[in-house]
């Protein structure tokens, strides 16, 4: 089967998979407590893609040339019996299967992960300062917890880790230094998250954005810096390593630098809906097909024309003209 190629001509290459619209977590980025509170209705069950349906979309994706899987959620360790489908995934031929997690509930359950045929993990911490951590997660959740899932996740081979910081000035960015020199030298890759304006929820200003170029300078008047290539065509992260040789880390920069011009990634919403920018406002309902006797091929022609007509470059649109006030949310879709 013919690779895929959007408006822009760029490649479809990865599927971003969330099976889950609940998280144990309320980040004010993200699922602040004032929206996602004890009467917000998620998803019943029933709305929710089955495993054997999200192996069947995802199996026309590879055969479409997709070579990377990443599970996402919400939270998807609060998806019950994951490990199956990571087992259906792994089987699907050669691709990267990997999951982003905030680690609270991953302790113990990493071995079985990597059993299961998950390749490689990235894990989310916004500081090591419990104060400040807990009060970006608003469930009280220590960061001990997630540094212990971060060392089990590495002794089970779900490497190389990336840790992921999410820098919201006032908030976090005094962390910024700390923890790149905790993560110095570990192997692992940290990766600093410009905050964006994803979802409709999180009341996001501009103000509150610490831009990837003031990151670097932070880290660099410390720790010099040396710009590293991309590994492939449509990376998120622009690469750096210590001059010393103690690692690398990485800037994802949607909001003051944009990458639009080489996104590859489609996301496949909990219930079924394909989404193709992290920004967007509506999808492409897919589970209706599946649910209504509809085969492989025309699943595939969905798919297919979904991308082919794709326009998005929401992050580059943004900074032209202040981009647009409904989004989807990002526990429904996965960062």
């Amino acid at each position: 089967m013919e690779s895929l190629f959007d408006t822009y001509d760029r490649p479809l290459r990865d599927l971003r998979i969330s099976v889950t619209d609940r998280c144990n977590f309320r980040c004010i980025y993200c699922m602040p407590k004032s929206v996602f509170g004890p009467g917000h209705a998620f998803l019943a069950q029933e709305e929710l893609l089955t495993f054997e349906e999200i192996a069947r979309v995802a199996k026309v994706f590879v055969d479409r040339g997709v070579r990377k899987i990443r599970l996402t959620g919400g939270e998807p360790l609060m998806r019950k019996d994951l490990l199956t489908l990571i087992e259906m995934l792994s089987s699907l031929g050669d691709v990267d299967l990997t999951m982003t997690t905030n680690g609270s509930l991953l302790t113990g359950k990493a071995q079985s992960l990597r059993r299961a045929g998950l390749n490689r993990l990235t894990i989310s911490l916004d500081s090591l300062d419990d104060d400040v951590f807990q009060r970006m997660n608003d469930v009280g959740v220590p960061v001990d917890r997630v540094l212990r899932a971060i060392d089990e996740a590495d002794e089970a081979g779900l490497n190389p880790l990336k840790i992921n910081m999410v820098v919201r000035r006032g908030m976090n960015d005094d962390c910024i230094l700390p923890m790149a020199e905790y993560f110095r030298g570990s192997g692992h890759i940290m990766r600093f998250i410009e905050y964006m304006d994803v979802g409709s929820t999180n009341h996001w200003k501009m103000d509150d954005v610490v831009p990837a170029a003031e990151i670097i300078d932070r880290i660099q008047a410390r720790y010099p810096l040396v710009p590293l290539d991309p590994n492939y065509r449509g990376e998120v992260a622009r690469r750096y390593r210590y001059e010393d040789g103690a690692g690398e880390i990485g800037l994802i920069s949607s909001v003051t630098q944009p990458f639009c011009g080489d996104c590859s990634r489609i996301r496949l919403s909990a219930d079924g809906a394909l989404f193709t920018c992290l920004f967007a406002a509506t999808g492409v309902d897919v589970k209706a097909h599946l649910r209504s006797g509809k085969s492989d091929a025309d699943i595939d022609a969905v798919i297919a024309s979904t991308w082919s007509k794709r326009t998005d470059r929401y992050s580059e649109e943004r900074n032209d003209n202040g981009g647009q006030d409904k989004k989807v949310e990002m526990s429904y879709i996965g960062g």
